[in-house]
């Protein structure tokens, strides 16, 4: 199962991780101005990680062991 990993504390609101998802999972908090996320939309692509300047995002992705031949 993979994993979504936000520190909320070091999140500034700046957006970019909101404006990189592909499938508009992540939303901006207005009065908070923190990222909140939509767990039923996110496809743990990693872009929003990728691209956060604030490092605030974590995905670990759920890797299966390669079956033997």
């Amino acid at each position: 199962m993979s994993e979504y990993i936000f520190n909320k504390s070091w999140c500034k609101g700046c957006g970019v991780c909101v404006a990189f998802c592909p499938k508009k999972a992540l939303t901006l908090d207005e009065i908070a101005e923190k990222m909140e996320r939509d767990p039923e939309k996110c496809i743990y692509c990693g872009l929003c990680e990728h691209y956060c300047p604030d490092l605030a995002i974590t995905v670990v992705k759920d890797r299966k062991p390669k079956e033997a031949k």
